[in-house]
């Protein structure tokens, strides 16, 4: 005998589905982006998962720059905070560079959550989070900031340079690894600056191969000093 075919079920009948949330759709968003990529991540693709309409995500997520920023909220919350509780040895301009060092530690924290979702680093150059992640974060660097002596004023404008500085370092990196041919291009920088003449590059030529020297954490590292110290001794001035 063929087996007859099931009656539909009426929408009755069937499961009702989960309500929606803005927390549910953020955890559903962060699956998306770490099993297609951010770039899947879209209003109509999140719609898709969650068995709803787009027009029903409106409500919680105005736009896929705004769920861009909610993935980037949630995951800061790994960024490791612990260095801003911790008690400095030398507080103020001592010269011990405790509260400095703990500083770089923090920036490196951040920026190795962004290595970790290359496809969410270049996003958070133009992301704008503004969830309790996210203020954790800046409140933590301006922390060390004052117990550093850092001016408030140069504070308040430095945080957002130094968090710059770590979205940028990830988001280059993490170019460089999607890039076909990327360490045939850098072998290729290498060499040119290596063998530059000193006839027509004479500073390339003295420095050499110490322009590209350095493991990627060792500069890492630097820049971040470099800008914290520019934070410390750059006073603003009016425009």
């Amino acid at each position: 005998m063929t087996p007859r075919t099931p009656a539909p079920r009426s929408r009755r009948e069937r499961p009702a589905k989960p309500a929606l949330t803005y927390e549910g759709i953020v955890a559903t968003a962060v699956r998306l982006m770490e099993s297609e990529g951010l770039q899947r991540v879209t209003m109509r693709r999140l719609a898709q998962e969650l068995d709803t309409g787009p027009a029903s995500l409106y409500v919680y997520v105005a736009n896929t720059a705004e769920l861009h920023a909610a993935i980037l909220e949630e995951l800061l919350g790994a960024v490791d905070l612990s260095p801003a509780a911790a008690d400095g040895e030398g507080e103020g301009d001592t010269g011990t560079g405790d509260w400095r060092e703990r500083l770089a530690r923090l920036l490196g924290s951040y920026t190795h959550v962004l290595f970790a979702h290359p496809s969410l680093a270049h996003s958070a150059l133009i992301a704008r989070p503004s969830g309790p992640n996210y203020l954790a974060l800046v409140e933590a660097v301006l922390t060390l900031l004052h117990e550093g002596g850092v001016p408030d004023a140069q504070a308040a404008w430095g945080v957002d340079v130094l968090l710059q500085v770590a979205t940028a370092n990830a988001a280059e990196h993490s170019a460089r690894d999607r890039t076909a041919g990327a360490e045939a291009e850098h072998h290729a920088l290498v060499a040119a600056l290596r063998d530059a003449s000193p006839d027509t590059h004479p500073r390339i030529a003295a420095l050499g191969g110490d322009l590209t020297s350095g493991a990627p954490g060792q500069r890492l590292a630097w820049a971040f000093r470099m800008v914290i110290n520019g934070t410390m001794t750059t006073p603003r001035t009016a425009p």
